[in-house]
């Protein structure tokens, strides 16, 4: 597996798979080819059904305008899914007259990773992992005495905890902002922002009342801020961004965790995370939202549960219901925005993940069905999805979507 670096990038949203990525390929064609007169740029699949409300064209055309001097023009093409991902994206340097001087096809496979291929990762470290399975890892935190974090510490390189630090200040950042904000988001639904609205609520009832209200309102304040394009941590998308930081940012408030064990709670969500983008996907385009909301409240509940004591077993058992109990999800944003349903999605997953912990901490661990397991049917369930769920706007509650408009 790659860095927990890789997994847990910073940047701005709405779409880590849909914006980040294309807008990293396309930075990259555009320094291979500063002699260009102008591009042309082919979106595939899901980037062409959902790209306009992701805002793809405008990351592509940023990234290759050189400030507006090259003219960039973008083919749409939603019902063409190219063999490998559907969010297939192709990349066209024209000279002077017209000709095509060279072209680059390219994925953007999610968390804004993209690749070439089966097996290629373009821009991204070495493994560093030698263990790719969380029944491997549980094995060595009991045969070496040790927890996640510290199979993460041994395998990741010296400024790891500097990195983490800088993931950890950028989702708080991410919750204060959009709990401090309101307005409308972006976009054609006039979706009002509600993180503030719930803050203010949640700060009125009693404490032993408040957890699940300032919970929402922590996921819904990083989703919003994603919605908005603002800077966001994929974790382990954009999309489902609010979920992890919702979670540790109440944690941390309501019991005073010391930054340190915080971290390690975030490289401990972080594996989860990383077991499913290398043996399965992270990505809505191919395998719905059970790989964006659904992995994030796994992360969530591994992190959740290890900074309350549990066992390397209790933790791969919460995250195994927080992954579980979202098997199936769709992936359906209405006029291709993450919007709705995502940013309420994030809210609820958030809340199931304290309920994960809770419920893997009166086990003693032990239980049937294992975190791998999960993982394998998620990817064979998004896999017979119909693509109409996976992020193209057409089936599920984007179907419904002059209703809601309305």
């Amino acid at each position: 597996m790659k860095s927990l670096k890789e997994l847990y990038k910073i940047g701005r949203g709405p779409s880590s798979s849909h914006t980040m990525g294309p807008a990293k390929a396309a930075a990259m064609f555009a320094r291979r080819h500063p002699e260009a007169e102008a591009f042309e740029v082919t979106l595939y699949g899901s980037l062409a059904a959902t790209g306009k409300g992701h805002l793809t064209d405008v990351a592509v055309t940023d990234a290759l305008s050189d400030g507006g001097k090259k003219r960039v023009e973008i083919v749409w093409k939603p019902e063409v899914f190219l063999p490998y991902h559907p969010n297939g994206i192709k990349f066209k340097a024209m000279d002077a007259c017209g000709n095509a001087s060279d072209e680059w096809t390219v994925y953007s496979t999610g968390g804004g990773t993209i690749s070439e291929g089966p097996g290629s990762a373009i821009g991204e470290g070495p493994d560093v992992y030698g263990l790719n399975s969380i029944r491997e890892i549980v094995d060595w935190c009991h045969e070496n005495g040790r927890n996640y974090w510290e199979y993460a510490e041994q395998c990741e390189d010296s400024d790891f905890w500097d990195y983490m630090k800088t993931v950890w200040d950028a989702m708080k950042a991410a919750v204060e902002r959009g709990i401090d904000t309101e307005g409308a988001l972006p976009g054609p639904l006039k979706l009002s922002r509600k993180a503030a609205t719930y803050y203010i609520k949640a700060s009125g009832y009693k404490p032993n009342l408040q957890t699940r209200g300032m919970v929402f309102s922590y996921a819904l304040a990083v989703s919003e801020e994603n919605a908005s394009g603002g800077v966001v941590v994929t974790a382990p998308t954009c999309g489902s961004s609010g979920v992890l930081p919702a979670v540790l940012y109440h944690i941390s408030k309501g019991h005073n965790f010391s930054e340190t064990r915080i971290l390690h709670a975030l490289a401990t969500g972080g594996l989860f995370g990383n077991v499913v983008k290398q043996n399965a996907s992270i990505s809505g385009a191919e395998v719905g939202c059970q790989g964006e909301v659904g992995v994030a409240c796994a992360m969530a509940s591994a992190a959740t549960c290890q900074l309350f004591g549990g066992t390397p077993t209790q933790v791969e058992y919460a995250a195994e219901m927080g992954l579980e109990h979202h098997l199936g999800m769709t992936c359906d944003p209405v006029c291709g925005l993450v919007q709705i349903p995502c940013i309420e999605r994030n809210a609820f997953a958030a809340a199931r993940a304290l309920d994960a912990n809770i419920y893997a901490s009166y086990s003693d661990g032990n239980h049937r069905v294992s975190f791998d397991d999960v993982v394998q049917v998620m990817k064979e369930t998004g896999h017979d999805l119909p693509s109409l769920y996976k992020e193209t706007g057409e089936g599920g509650l984007a179907a419904v979507r002059e209703n809601i408009q309305r």
